[in-house]
């Protein structure tokens, strides 16, 4: 379950997001005014890490994917996945960083790949006082599964790679491959994959032998 709050963000998740997407290797269009096309969240099992994914785009160029965690504290020596901070009206400063760089999502994502499970259930506190409201997300994500596979726990990151249209990451044996411009293809053996209004069914990110 997710638990989200009826609150205001300085700067806002996407702002946050226009600073820092024109520098990645694999963004792809013209700047101007960003807008969000879906959204879904992982459940961190600790409770201490937000884990949302967040589809944009500019006009009608690419959609991009853009996962992210929020944290109410640094990661020490991981400055380099940071997009900044965010002053959150309930929770207090939040630490916004790009989601390939935090363990906690890799280890959601992967579990969700092997497993065969999806997002979160989203439920907002309204009043502060945890009265909860259910919320649909924006869109769907399911993993594929994987048969006779267990998602392992991840304590650290062996290496990453920026790609012209994807982030490779390496966590022990596992290689998982973030896609990060959204485009139609063939659908991997282990994935994520998801779902919004009119749109088929896209990879969102796979298992890699390779």
């Amino acid at each position: 379950m997710a638990l989200l709050h009826r609150a205001d963000l300085r700067p806002t998740k996407l702002e946050l997001i226009s600073g820092w997407l024109p520098g990645r290797r694999w963004h792809q269009g013209a700047a101007g005014d960003l807008d969000r096309v879906a959204a879904f969240r992982f459940d961190d099992p600790a409770g201490s890490v937000g884990i949302e994914t967040i589809l944009v785009r500019y006009g009608d160029g690419p959609v991009h994917h853009v996962p992210l965690t929020y944290r109410d504290a640094p990661m020490p020596g991981c400055d380099a996945w940071l997009l900044g901070t965010t002053e959150h009206s309930v929770l207090g400063e939040r630490w916004v960083y790009d989601a390939a760089g935090d363990p906690v999502y890799l280890a959601a994502v992967a579990g969700a790949i092997i497993e065969g499970t999806g997002g979160a259930e989203e439920f907002v506190d309204v009043d502060g006082k945890g009265t909860l409201e259910r919320r649909e997300p924006l869109m769907t994500a399911r993993g594929t599964g994987l048969p006779g596979s267990t998602a392992p726990g991840v304590a650290a990151i062996r290496r990453i790679e920026e790609h012209g249209d994807h982030t490779m990451v390496q966590v022990g044996s596992l290689r998982i491959v973030i896609v990060r411009r959204i485009t139609d293809g063939d659908l991997p053996a282990a994935a994520l994959v998801g779902r919004w209004a009119e749109q088929p069914e896209v990879v969102l990110a796979f298992l890699s032998n390779g």
